[in-house]
């Protein structure tokens, strides 16, 4: 069932699935909601399933100013509150593992169990080709903003602008910062991403509750290049309690 609620100054588009528990699944940035098709139905058949389309992306407006990931953490917040109305599990692509992660260091009892798939806590974790602010955006985004946007094709150099500009000046969170996530997380990411390995590596030990998936064979697109495998993980995580292990060392003494 798709709808539009106003968080604060945006009229955001969000569409719901399933029954069960709630899950907010926040889109990679450029995208919209249409990048969870191959997640989609193997997680509405668990949850009950949010596809909020952030502020500039997809069938949401653009506003005047910045878009930044303070920004949309914020917009986050208030969709937990006034549309699912308490806390959620999040799952967060690329940028909007970015926003995930900010929202559950400022509102961490909205937020119950966190996936970050492919995002980075300080903009140095990408691959200097991934956010180079001379290369074009790619084309398929531009199809796709024009495709949905309420504000017009017209619009999308603007929005590509401003996204842009965030991700070569944001995030930039230390890894002392990842200690005021509360809730128990998986990192998730391909072997040949966008986010360098040894990032995902430094977010999964900063965390305090975390867990470390390394997709084989995959890149940054690794939700479409491997989704049956990608869906049990993601399943898996999120409804499937800490398993008792033979020979633990990081959780050795509980950590």
């Amino acid at each position: 069932m798709a709808d539009y609620v106003w968080l604060g100054d945006v009229r955001t588009w969000y569409d719901e699935r399933g029954e069960g528990a709630p899950l907010v699944l926040i889109h990679p940035g450029g995208a919209d909601a249409r990048a969870w098709a191959p997640n989609l139905d193997a997680l509405a058949a668990r949850f009950h399933a949010f596809t909020p389309e952030r502020r500039g992306h997809g069938r949401t407006p653009d506003v005047e100013g910045p878009i930044t990931y303070a920004l949309m953490a914020q917009d986050t917040i208030a969709f937990l509150e006034r549309v699912v109305g308490g806390p959620a599990h999040l799952v967060g692509m690329s940028a909007g593992a970015s926003v995930a992660l900010l929202a559950a260091l400022r509102r961490p009892e909205l937020v119950r169990r966190i996936v970050l798939i492919s995002g980075v806590f300080h903009r140095d974790g990408w691959n200097p080709e991934a956010i180079d602010p001379d290369a074009a955006p790619p084309e398929v985004l531009e199809r796709g903003y024009a495709q949905l946007s309420p504000d017009g094709p017209e619009h999308y150099p603007i929005v590509a602008a401003k996204l842009t500009r965030m991700n070569w000046e944001e995030p930039t969170l230390a890894i002392s910062d990842l200690n005021g996530v509360m809730s128990r997380t998986l990192v998730m990411l391909g072997d040949d991403d966008e986010v360098t390995l040894e990032h995902g590596i430094e977010l999964y030990r900063g965390l305090p509750d975390a867990e470390l998936a390394v997709v084989p064979g995959t890149s940054h697109g690794l939700l479409h290049e491997k989704p049956a495998l990608c869906n049990a993980i993601l399943v898996d995580f999120l409804t499937v309690d800490p398993v008792p292990t033979i020979a633990p060392v990081r959780r050795a003494n509980g950590v």
